[in-house]
């Protein structure tokens, strides 16, 4: 009930802000928008993504504000809405926008096992935030175009990120990957940040359900099954039990200033929910889904003025690139904490989505 409220809320003003560009953030909130009118119908939801598709792709298929000199994997993320978009309308300029998406994503530079590299400014570097902003779109376009004759490649990437930034002991995987081991943040033998940030765990989840759920191909599923079972299982082992909530370090509830983090939270509810929804995993882990889902309305929402606000979401966090944004467990709690915050807000929609499909099956 107040989720339903909420999302409505934010997106009656969320279409009439200036948004800056063309952004991951924000198509984000758009895909949770996506899943949302697949599940209900209403027109609030396909609207808002409408209205993001008329100002931000023009006739001829130029999306505004992707700059493709930054070979930026961030900004191919939104680019799943177009897929959504030209199956809805049958506009060609969607369908120009995928194609010139692709165009980039070819001649995104690689590290040396094959991995995309997450930004120019990022070069040889691995972020598991750069499984989900390319994958899902990579696996669509093999999909639909290409008779999934690349679907080998991601799946190799997603091995890559298994051997490089796993750790077997703690069960969790690392924020990122330097393959030259000379940034800051890296460590010098296995070029490792140092830190278990929450965000880009949910981020390589998410990455991992979504892929699982495009590729309907058995090799493809058993992979991306057996990555999600084994990283879903690590993160139970730090789900707070008192709260029902994980905490922007993961492993570092003795931290002061570690908190109970929203999007991240968000996301491990959503990938729980889906892959089991999907038989990725156990049917008898949506309850643990529905019970962070629950903890997140119950703890995370309140109101003030006669509106609700969605808080406690880490604003924004990276590495480098150059000597700033070092990795460290400080680094991660001096960034701000914010409310109605995008990450929070998408997220918290596609964990909703999720429930309401699994609450259709029963």
């Amino acid at each position: 009930m107040v989720f339903d409220l909420y999302f409505k809320q934010y997106l009656e003003e969320f279409n009439e802000m200036e948004l800056e560009r063309w952004n991951y953030h924000f198509g984000c909130v758009l895909i949770g928008a996506m899943y949302l009118y697949q599940v209900t119908g209403e027109q609030i939801y396909y609207d808002a993504i409408l209205n993001f598709g008329n100002r931000y792709v023009d006739n001829d298929g130029t999306i505004i504000g992707y700059v493709a000199e930054e070979q930026n994997v961030d900004l191919m993320a939104s680019g799943r809405l177009l897929y959504f978009l030209y199956d809805n309308t049958q506009e060609e300029k969607y369908l120009k926008g995928i194609h010139s998406i692709m165009k980039h994503l070819k001649n995104q530079p690689r590290t040396s096992q094959g991995n995309f590299w997450h930004k120019k400014i990022y070069p040889f570097q691995v972020w598991l935030d750069g499984l989900y902003m390319v994958q899902p779109f990579y696996m669509e376009y093999e999909k639909r175009f290409n008779h999934k004759e690349n679907y080998e490649d991601t799946i190799k990437q997603f091995d890559n990120v298994r051997e490089y930034l796993y750790d077997e002991e703690k069960h969790l995987y690392y924020h990122a990957y330097d393959e030259r081991k000379v940034m800051k943040w890296a460590d010098k033998k296995t070029g490792r940040s140092p830190s278990f940030w929450l965000r880009s765990m949910g981020w390589y989840l998410m990455a991992l359900v979504d892929c699982y759920e495009i590729s309907e191909e058995k090799n493809a599923q058993e992979t991306f099954g057996a990555l999600l079972k084994e990283a879903i299982e690590g993160m139970k082992e730090y789900l707070d039990q008192e709260h029902l909530l994980f905490y922007q370090l993961i492993d570092r509830k003795d931290l002061d200033g570690n908190y109970l983090e929203t999007s991240g939270s968000a996301m491990v509810s959503y990938a729980i929910l889906k892959g089991a929804r999907m038989g990725a995993i156990e049917k008898e882990y949506i309850s643990v889904g529905e019970k962070i889902l629950a903890a997140l309305e119950a703890q995370k929402m309140i109101v003030r003025d006669g509106k609700f606000h969605l808080i406690d979401t880490c604003k924004s966090a990276g590495l480098g690139p150059k000597e700033e944004r070092d990795g460290s467990a400080e680094y991660y709690l001096s960034e701000p904490i914010s409310e109605d915050n995008a990450h929070g807000v998408a997220t918290c929609m596609m964990a909703y989505a999720e429930w309401r499909k699994c609450k259709e099956m029963r």
